[in-house]
């Protein structure tokens, strides 16, 4: 599980992009919140705060405890967004780099990398990655919070989210997507991975469920419905599959239409 936003520490290949047409720009002001509901799913209980502190203080553990069983699922994912070169693409909620890596070698030095996570160590652990395979300059980082992306509107081909979207509360869903849809070109394409209320029955998300209602401190996210949630946000679906990982998940492909479209 990935943390919601991400601010990577000074040093690190953050923000400040020299080409302020892709890189952090003033933030709009917020959207205004309104009432969104998705049936059945589960409300967040933990504050930013909160998911902050638990994601720094498991960052340099969380290979350790989920690449096993979210590696295939995000590879999925990224086949899913094919990205090409030159382009320009946003990750939210990086974790500890696996898919900014795969981004960056994907776009080539003629395309561009940005990154936002809520944990500082998570940046730093991806910064690290990126380092060690020679793709910092590919790759920008910055820690904030999706629901404001410090990002010029309409200047991005690409955004990528795995297991994130999730970690927000249900009113806040359409907000980061709304966010997403404001960074993106328009046909600019976004793909979301995220564990699955599709299959509301099925035994493993029952458990999942009453852990989450009864440890929220220890499971901070819980299955929600991806396509729906894209559909709502006014995207078009242009591919989506579901995974058996321990629980099921969504991977979904959705297109920025034209204000005509």
């Amino acid at each position: 599980m990935e943390s919601t936003g991400a601010k990577a520490p000074a040093g690190h290949g953050l923000a400040g992009s020299s080409d302020s047409r892709i890189g952090p720009g003033t933030a709009p002001e917020p959207s205004q919140p309104r009432t969104y509901h998705q049936p059945g799913v589960l409300r967040v209980l933990q504050s930013r705060e909160e998911v902050k502190h638990f994601y720094d203080k498991i960052a340099k553990a969380y290979d350790l405890l989920a690449e096993h069983s979210e590696g295939p699922v995000r590879q999925a994912g990224l086949e899913m967004l094919n990205a090409r070169p030159g382009e320009h693409v946003l990750e939210i909620g990086f974790g500890t780099g696996h898919c900014l890596s795969e981004l960056a070698r994907s776009v080539g030095p003629s395309g561009k990398v940005l990154g936002i996570d809520l944990s500082e160590k998570m940046g730093e652990v991806s910064a690290e990655r990126l380092r060690r395979e020679n793709l910092e300059d590919r790759v920008e980082l910055a820690c904030g919070d999706a629901l404001h992306l410090p990002y010029v509107s309409q200047t991005l081909d690409v955004v990528f989210m795995s297991f994130t979207l999730e970690l927000f509360d249900t009113p806040e869903i359409p907000l980061v997507l709304d966010e997403c849809r404001r960074v993106l070109k328009t046909a600019g394409r976004i793909v979301v991975i995220g564990m699955s209320r599709a299959q509301p029955d099925s035994l493993m998300t029952e458990v999942f469920e009453w852990t989450h209602r009864h440890f929220p401190n220890y499971l901070d996210c819980r299955p929600i419905l991806v396509r729906q949630a894209l559909e709502d946000a006014g995207f078009q679906i242009g591919d989506a599959k579901t995974m058996k990982m321990w629980i099921q998940v969504e991977i979904v492909c959705g297109m920025k239409p034209s204000k005509n479209g």
